[in-house]
């Protein structure tokens, strides 16, 4: 038996549709040319197995290569903060290095041939979920990949990290009306992403149980305070009936927005209206009065999935089924009030 015949530059421009030299440059990431073309000659490369030194790159053996790329969209908010926080932490107790790798808003963004050029022991993808070229690509080079969050379902079996997203809104209308609420906002988010779309569910199902003829409104904004203070603001404007009101909002950060409208009423917190969030980003505590919300182990996320690489890269087998892990109802000002009203 013999190896397969080494690709050659010629072979990369074939199978990307363009010039040798373009491959050159595309390799060299020297020139101009479109990102649509760097990154379909990068993906050839990765398939055929191309490399400047003429041998094929894939994952490389364990002690060569200790690094785990962490993939966001975004970094430097609350939420993702926390999540780098966890998984450097854990990374670093095992040896490893974590990259933090930028998921652009682009078609032809090129991260998984950038970390399959360097050869990365793991892959964590958190809140997008990877095309399946992309994931073709990690798998072609064995790269595992580990999904926190995924915005949407998929029939792709891969591991994933989530929460209680569900049970946790169904903890947050039952603090609600315990705590005297009679009348109901609940703001999802836009776009409905798979977790929101839990919370809601979660949150309208168990006021259907618990207070069922009492007066709600659903709505929905951008998953930003300032779109959630619009949202907020519309949504009291149309809600029917007397008594305290309770509001649940899918993020931390669009609670705040809702503080905001609640204060444009003229209305107060917790006297008027009762508030419950979820994330328990720092920020929630920071809240005049602090904010009631539903914690969500957000660093574990991020530690519990660089264990499951670092378990693969020794070895291991990694189950393709959710690991959920637990949110819990954390009460503070927000929602400190007579029962009762």
């Amino acid at each position: 038996m013999t190896d397969r015949p080494r690709a050659t530059l010629n072979d990369v421009a074939v199978s990307a549709g363009v010039s040798v030299a373009t491959v050159s440059r595309a390799l060299r990431d020297r020139g101009e040319m479109s990102a649509d073309t760097r990154s379909r000659v990068l993906a050839a490369a990765a398939e055929l197995g191309y490399s400047a030194a003429g041998q094929r790159r894939g994952r490389p053996r364990r002690g060569t290569s200790l690094l785990i790329d962490l993939v966001l969209g975004r970094f430097h908010d609350p939420y993702t903060e926390e999540i780098t926080v966890g998984a450097r932490t854990t990374a670093s107790e095992l040896g490893y290095d974590l990259v933090l790798t930028a998921e652009r808003d682009d078609p032809a963004d090129d991260w998984p041939a950038r970390i399959h050029s360097r050869g990365s022991a793991g892959v964590i993808v958190g809140l997008i979920m990877p095309t399946r070229p992309q994931l073709a690509l990690m798998r072609r080079a064995s790269i595992p990949v580990v999904l926190i969050e995924p915005p949407s379902e998929t029939s792709l079996l891969l591991p994933s990290l989530r929460t209680t997203d569900s049970a946790g809104a169904a903890a947050a209308a039952r603090h609600l009306v315990e705590r005297g609420a009679r009348r109901f906002i609940v703001i999802g988010g836009a776009p409905s992403y798979r977790y929101g779309r839990a919370r809601v569910d979660g949150f309208l199902r168990t006021i259907d149980e618990v207070a069922p003829r009492a007066p709600r409104v659903q709505t929905s904004a951008e998953w930003s305070a300032w779109d959630a203070r619009r949202a907020c603001a519309r949504a009291l404007a149309e809600l029917d009936g007397e008594g305290p009101i309770g509001v649940f909002a899918c993020t931390d950060e669009m609670a705040a927005g809702a503080y905001r409208a609640i204060a444009d009423s003229g209305r107060t917190i917790p006297a008027d209206v009762l508030v419950v969030g979820f994330d328990d980003v720092r920020g929630a505590r920071w809240l005049r009065p602090s904010l009631t919300t539903i914690r969500q182990p957000i660093r574990e996320l991020g530690s519990a999935a660089v264990r499951m690489l670092a378990q693969a890269a020794s070895g291991g087998e990694i189950s393709t089924e959710a690991v959920v892990l637990p949110t819990e109802l954390v009460e503070r000002g927000s929602t400190r009030t007579l029962i009762g009203g």
